[in-house]
């Protein structure tokens, strides 16, 4: 209930979805003469969210904070296994043409070619299914286990999990399927402005020696804090994301499937 109710909340909220549904609902009173000048001001107030969200470097003040929010490992050695989160696959193209398809999220799994490399001994583990309320005809681990092949990786350290379709299932689900003891410890590999909420996640679902491993940065830096974008859909595409973030933080450690608000390195 939890994944469809969060699914379908999060379409009204998205902000490029509510500002487009603010510039409607005030054209649409601006046809009753009563609600002409309401109509007005909400009609140009959406214009002015649309721009201001998909133009200012508005995007990036919101991203910012949480791609900074874990550093990457300098080195990386002694792990038990690579946990990589689904996101990166889309399993409706995938499903439709028969070989792995991409999101903008493809460096998550990407990644596992050199982390393989670098931790030889370590198990290779993918988590995700279908993440979407439409119908899809594959799951992001059939997508994974075929790039995985391609990179060379032997299919005996390759772990998938298949069923899970948000975060908390992601943990949930993969620690019954590998069952992780006291003292090992695991890499986790998410896109940057994923992982505070994937640490804090992994933390409330009982897992223990995880380091982040953030990767799909959308930002350099500081630097972006004053850089607007060259198209409207690129700066909302970039403000939905980060905002979707901000929302999962609150609504999973008000559910208590996280241990803080803004998990960090430090808690």
């Amino acid at each position: 209930m939890f994944f469809y109710v969060a699914k379908l909340g999060y379409f009204f909220i998205q902000p490029s979805n509510f500002l487009i549904g603010v510039v409607f609902v005030g054209l649409l009173l601006c046809t009753f003469k009563r609600g002409s000048k309401t109509g007005i001001r909400l009609a140009w107030l959406g214009c002015l969210g649309v721009t201001v969200c998909g133009l200012s470097p508005a995007a990036n003040w919101i991203i910012l904070p949480l791609e900074e929010r874990y550093p990457r490992p300098e080195k990386v050695s002694g792990y038990d296994g690579i946990i990589v989160l689904g996101g990166a696959v889309d399993t409706i193209v995938t499903g439709g043409r028969g070989d792995t398809a991409l999101t903008t999220s493809g460096e998550r799994i990407t990644i596992a070619a050199r982390l393989a490399e670098q931790l030889p001994d370590a198990d290779i583990i993918h988590t995700g299914g279908k993440g979407v309320v439409v119908s899809a005809q594959a799951t992001e681990a059939e997508g994974a286990a075929r790039l995985f092949e391609d990179f060379g990786i032997s299919p005996n350290r390759i772990i998938l999990e298949d069923a899970s379709r948000n975060t908390w299932e992601n943990a949930v689900l993969t620690k019954k399927l590998v069952k992780p003891v006291p003292g090992q410890k695991w890499l986790l590999v998410t896109s940057a402005y994923h992982m505070p909420r994937s640490m804090g996640v992994f933390e409330a679902a009982g897992w223990t020696g995880i380091t982040a491993y953030p990767v799909d940065f959308r930002t350099r830096g500081a630097e972006d804090k004053t850089l607007g974008f060259s198209g409207i859909s690129k700066g909302l595409r970039r403000f939905d994301v980060a905002f979707k973030e901000w929302i999962g933080l609150v609504a999973y450690r008000l559910s208590g499937r996280s241990t803080e608000f803004f998990p960090g390195p430090e808690n």
